[in-house]
């Protein structure tokens, strides 16, 4: 073993004191209950990445809340805007121009001043002319974005070229908006994907792949400080795997599960969260495909298809079936927009007729906080219905980290996705499908309509308008159908009774600061 292995594990084994952990590729011993100093988080996939300007999935972005934060925050309970790296700010008139007021004292965990030049790099990095290609949110959170002046050690005033009406909620999205030290990105290239640095409750200590990212609190946090000293999101990919680490006391928290395990949570003693999720469970259409450019062969599809069935069957109650991209709690949902209609027989014909006989579908193996049965089993699913009305579905899995990659390529004529809202606005839903990126808007749909509505609702202040504006919306998509809508799903995730304060977020994240354990 060399040095700086054998020096992490002496400090990993003081971290988790009881807890054996599988440090240094180690084989895991048997488990024990881990240290009250010590939170144990364990998630279904490894993350991307941990430079918030260069992920865009949700692995990653439970870790980075807890090390980063942007000028603003949301509440505990809602997405609410409250103030965080900025103290105020005001908005012209004329909506163009927004100055913000910052927190003084405040440094990141290298020691260097959070200030108006490093909000000024942040942004600058992020927007058109110096944006890299795997910078996949900064044109959604800054795009609208033409100027980012430091008036002074304490003021940023940011102007844009349109009036963006989401703009704020953006701000405070915990991809793209954090703030990351400008002395970190220069020191390693513009990426700090492995190694982190924020100003956030905890810091970054090893990222130990495909085991653990280990962090540990900022006790020179400006807030209030962690009540947990030590936190470790351990990467547990297999789903009854972390059922039974919880179980067993090994881990404090999970998420990532279904509908058939709850009892055995339950049984075990732990506790099962579910609130209502924030989210979009969704097949998608690549309407570059030969097969699904036209919308009627789209529709013939998505006949074939029982909705209410499949989510019924897979989910246990834990899901509803979605008839909006939007759920019913975000402004502009529209209750009168209805999807296809399930109809095999009208199916069975146009299929036959369009001369479709097979698709090549792509999905993920691991399950999602849209889609807790996991991609594979919603893609055999709907691969079921489909060979009843004549149609093979050739299924090719992968793992999360190479699912993105396979979807960035394209080579699939349909693809399985979801959303889980970063802000409460219904543009972080409804843009997604016209998003020039090809991982977000995965259907690689293009539509000019929808695309002017689109750039209309940014720009129409809240209210019933800008809410018209968005049912507009979610008609062409149930119209054209580049997405057949599965499901709105309950956030579910367990925890043991000894974890005090803990709360799922509503955007799919996990603020561990406010959480402790008891003996």
């Amino acid at each position: 073993m060399n040095t700086v292995k054998r020096v992490f594990c002496v400090v990993l084994a003081t971290v988790l004191l009881c807890l054996t952990f599988t440090a240094c590729g180690s084989r895991q011993q048997s488990p024990t209950q881990a240290s009250t100093d010590t939170l144990i988080f364990a998630q279904g996939a490894e993350p991307r990445g941990l430079d918030p300007a260069l992920v865009d999935d949700g692995e990653s972005s439970k870790v980075i809340v807890n090390i980063y934060e942007g000028l603003l925050k949301y509440a505990k309970d809602s997405t609410k805007l409250e103030p965080c790296l900025a103290e105020s700010w005001d908005v012209s008139k004329d909506g163009l121009t927004y100055t913000f007021h910052l927190r003084k004292g405040v440094k990141f965990h290298d020691g260097t001043d959070f200030n108006a030049e490093a909000v000024k790099f942040n942004i600058e990095r992020q927007m058109k002319g110096k944006a890299t290609q795997d910078m996949s949110y900064a044109d959604f959170v800054y795009g609208y974005v033409t100027k980012v002046e430091a008036v002074d050690e304490y003021t940023v005033v940011i102007t844009l070229k349109d009036v963006c009406t989401p703009f704020l909620y953006n701000l405070a999205m915990s991809i793209a908006a954090p703030m990351v030290s400008p002395k970190a990105l220069q020191d390693n290239n513009n990426n700090v994907n492995e190694h982190p640095v924020g100003t956030g409750p905890y810091k970054f200590v090893r990222w130990d792949k495909d085991q653990a990212v280990v962090l540990v609190r900022n006790d020179d946090y400006w807030g209030e400080k962690a009540k947990t000293k030590n936190v470790i999101f351990k990467i547990i990919k297999d789903n009854s795997a972390r059922v039974v680490a919880l179980n067993n006391g090994e881990v404090d928290m999970i998420d990532g599960i279904d509908a058939t395990v709850v009892d055995q949570i339950t049984k075990a003693g732990n506790v099962v969260d579910q609130p209502d999720g924030m989210n979009i469970n969704y097949m998608a259409y690549n309407t570059t495909s030969p097969i699904f450019s036209k919308p009627e062969n789209r529709k013939a599809f998505s006949q074939a298809i029982n909705v209410p069935e499949l989510v019924k069957s897979l989910y246990q109650g834990y899901a509803s079936p979605a008839d909006s991209i939007l759920p019913s709690f975000v402004p502009g949902f529209a209750k009168d927009v209805k999807q296809v209609a399930y109809d095999p027989e009208a199916a069975k014909a146009a299929l036959a007729k369009a001369g479709i006989t097979s698709v090549h579908m792509i999905t993920y193996s691991n399950p999602r906080p849209y889609n807790t049965a996991t991609g594979q089993a919603l893609a055999e699913a709907v691969q079921g219905y489909l060979s009843k009305v004549g149609v093979t579905c050739n299924i090719e899995v992968f793992d999360w980290t190479t699912y993105k990659q396979k979807i960035k390529a394209g080579d699939y004529d349909i693809c399985f996705y979801g959303w889980t809202g970063d802000n409460g606005d219904p543009d972080n839903f409804m843009a997604l499908l016209s998003d020039k990126d090809p991982t977000m808007n995965v259907a690689r749909y293009d539509n000019p309509q929808y695309n002017e509505l689109i750039a209309k609702g940014k720009a129409t202040p809240e209210g019933p308008e800008r809410d018209d504006i968005y049912a507009q919306l979610e008609k062409i998509q149930a119209d054209q159908n580049p997405w057949l809508l599965v499901s709105h799903s309950k956030l579910l995730s367990a925890y043991s009774p000894k974890v005090q304060g803990y709360y799922y977020h509503v955007t799919g994240n996990v603020f561990l600061s406010g959480m402790s354990k008891n003996k």
